[in-house]
């Protein structure tokens, strides 16, 4: 049944019974996308686990990672140890392997919000759901890991988006990315409505995302180099220690500002093909805008992250970040 669930998911098929049980575990169908497992036995080191994917639904190398871990599972090659809530986001955006249908869910994750629409309602299911999971696991230690591809390439090809909060990130977490062939993090300066942002700040849990690549149709992605990913997920998943690397293999970045486009005249002044992490030297002009006006490099350097001319006026089209050393 695990192995079918992402096909019974884009089929909009509804399987009945809801649940089931699987060698280690039962499942439960709460809604499309949103499926719980229970482990028979959780062991003492267990997090309640949240692995989501799917929230752009061009992003399908996290698709299949988590179906290859589901697979396991089923096959009993991987036993769970731990609850986890495993979820699919953006299913019309799936099915068309479109980014959005009509906004990016990405920004929706905030309980006071009130816009109307496919996206902004299945945000509140999403939020529902992780609330509901975590309030019944409230005794056990709260992780949430998004899953993401970039759209453009990186210096960096797999790297972690820290979301900013007050929760402090425990360092074994830096030793297990490492391990799990990270090779960059990028600590977030201030609130983001993303989902693993939502977990971070209002449920206190451990919460990243991760960028695994590019993004590719089904079928084109390097699954291979997303292995290391996997033993990550998978001894969480059954309740034991992860991996550990020194956290020094990894680069540190940090936000030091958002670039916002602000009028329809607006554009990025480097080529659309330039990668994530790309250095731009002090005096270099790096967006117009017919509002903000030109925005050039100052005396320090700064890498961009995430550009994006075409996001809607008044949205983020880049954020430019610093190397830093974490404590």
């Amino acid at each position: 049944m695990l192995g079918q669930w992402l096909d019974w998911t884009l089929d909009e098929e509804s399987p009945s019974p809801r649940i089931g049980r699987f060698p280690s575990g039962t499942y439960h169908l709460h809604g499309p996308g949103i499926l719980e497992l229970t482990p028979n036995t959780a062991h003492p080191g267990a997090h309640a686990c949240v692995f989501s994917a799917a929230i752009h639904g061009n992003e399908t190398a996290p698709v299949e990672l988590v179906g290859e871990w589901l697979s396991a599972l089923e096959a009993n090659t991987l036993s769970l140890g731990a609850p986890v809530l495993v979820i699919l986001g953006n299913i019309p955006a799936l099915k068309a392997q479109k980014r959005f249908i009509t906004t990016n869910l990405n920004r929706l994750f905030k309980r006071e919000l009130d816009e109307q629409g496919s996206e902004p309602d299945r945000a509140r299911e999403l939020m529902e759901a992780v609330d509901a999971f975590f309030a019944r696991y409230h005794a056990l230690p709260k992780l949430h890991y998004d899953l993401h591809t970039a759209i453009r390439g990186s210096l960096y090809t797999r790297f972690v988006v820290e979301p900013y909060a007050e929760t402090v990130t425990n360092a074994q977490q830096w030793a297990w990315f490492a391990a799990a062939d990270m090779q960059a993090v990028l600590h977030q300066h201030q609130h983001s409505w993303t989902f693993s942002h939502y977990s971070k700040y209002y449920h206190h849990a451990q919460a990243f995302t991760f960028e695994l690549g590019r993004v590719a149709p089904f079928g084109e992605n390097d699954m291979d180099a997303l292995a290391p990913m996997l033993t990550l997920l998978s001894a969480l998943s059954a309740g034991e220690e992860p991996p550990k690397k020194p956290s020094e293999t990894m680069a540190f970045f940090k936000v030091q500002h958002e670039l916002m486009r602000q009028a329809e005249a607006f554009s990025l002044c480097f080529d659309d093909d330039v990668p994530n992490f790309s250095r731009f030297e002090p005096g270099t002009c790096l967006a117009k805008d017919g509002v903000a006006g030109d925005f050039v490099v100052q005396e320090t350097p700064l890498h961009v992250v995430f550009p994006n001319a075409h996001v809607e006026i008044g949205a983020r089209a880049a954020l430019l970040v610093v190397p830093y050393q974490p404590a």
